[in-house]
C-alpha cells in the first residue's frame, strides 16, 4: 500500500492545489489598475488557483463522506466541502469586479487526483485521501502567505486572508486521521515532478458555459468574504467598476 501511495503522490502531486503553472517571469508585474488597489499577475492567478482548488477538492470531500471508513475521514471530508463552498463564493464574487476568468474544470492534475480517489476504497482511500490532501494544502500555504504579504488589492488580500484559515484548517484535520506519512508527505512537497504545463493549468470555460457553482452544506459554518466590507474601495451594490488595463 505505501508504494502504491508513493507512486500515487508522484506521478499526480504538486502543486495540487495551485492548478495553475506560473505564466510569466514578471509575477510582480501590474496587469490593471482597479478601486481596490494595482492586480498583479500573481494576484489574478492566485484568484484562479483557489477557484481551481475548489473544482477538485469539492467532489473530493463529497466522495470521502460517502467512502470514507472513519470518523475522522469524514470529518476531514465535510471541512473540505464546507471551506471549499465558501472559498468558491468569494471567487466569484470578486473575479468579475477585477475582470479575472474563472475556470470551470480542474487541471488535468487534479482532475487525477479525483479519479484515483474515485477508483480506491476501504483503507486504501482513506490513506491516500489524507496523504494527498495534505500535501496539496501544504503545498499552498506558503504561496497564500506571499500573497497576503505583497498584494496591494484589497479583495485578493481579503481572499488570502480566507485561505489562509481554510488551508490551516484543512492541514490540521488532514493530521488528525493519523494517516499522514510526514516523511513521503514533506518530500512530495519538496521535490515536486516536473509537469508540463497542460497537467497544471485548468481550460477556460466555454462560451457561454454556465458557471459551476460549488453549493454550501446545509450546515456551512465558514463564511464568505464580505465584499462590500472590504477596505480600500467598493460600493454598496458589490459591484466595481471595471479594471482598467495597463500597458506592457
Amino acid at each position: 500500500m505505501g508504494g502504491a501511495m508513493a507512486l500515487t503522490l508522484a506521478a499526480l502531486a504538486y502543486p495540487g492545489m495551485l492548478g495553475l503553472s506560473k505564466v510569466s517571469s514578471a509575477q510582480d508585474r501590474v496587469i490593471a489598475n482597479t478601486q481596490w488597489g494595482p492586480l498583479t499577475e500573481q494576484d489574478r492567478d492566485f484568484v484562479v488557483k483557489v477557484r481551481a482548488a475548489g473544482l477538485w477538492e469539492y467532489p473530493v470531500g463529497q466522495i470521502g463522506l460517502q467512502k470514507g471508513t472513519s470518523p475522522a475521514v469524514k470529518t476531514a471530508s465535510q471541512h473540505l466541502v464546507d471551506g471549499h463552498s465558501a472559498l468558491d463564493t468569494t471567487c466569484r464574487k470578486i473575479a468579475p469586479m477585477l475582470n479575472i476568468t474563472l475556470p470551470n474544470i480542474a487541471s488535468p492534475q487534479q482532475q487525477g487526483f479525483v479519479n484515483q480517489l474515485k477508483s480506491e476504497s476501504g483503507k486504501t482511500f482513506d490513506t491516500d485521501f489524507a496523504n494527498i490532501l495534505r500535501m496539496t494544502h501544504g503545498s499552498i500555504f506558503n504561496t497564500v502567505a506571499k500573497i497576503r504579504s505583497t498584494t496591494k488589492n484589497s479583495l485578493v488580500r481579503a481572499l488570502a486572508d480566507q485561505a489562509n484559515d481554510t488551508v490551516l484548517d484543512h492541514i490540521t484535520v488532514m493530521e488528525k486521521t493519523g494517516l499522514v506519512d510526514f516523511d513521503q508527505t514533506l518530500f512530495q512537497q519538496t521535490t515536486p515532478p516536473k509537469l508540463p504545463d497542460s497537467d497544471l493549468t485548468p481550460p477556460p470555460p466555454a462560451a457561454g458555459q454556465p458557471e459551476v457553482v460549488l453549493t454550501p452544506p446545509p450546515n456551512a459554518t465558514s463564511t464568505p468574504v464580505d465584499v462590500n466590507g472590504v477596505a480600500g474601495g467598493g460600493n454598496s451594490s458589490g459591484s466595481g467598476a471595471s479594471p482598467s488595463p495597463t500597458g506592457g
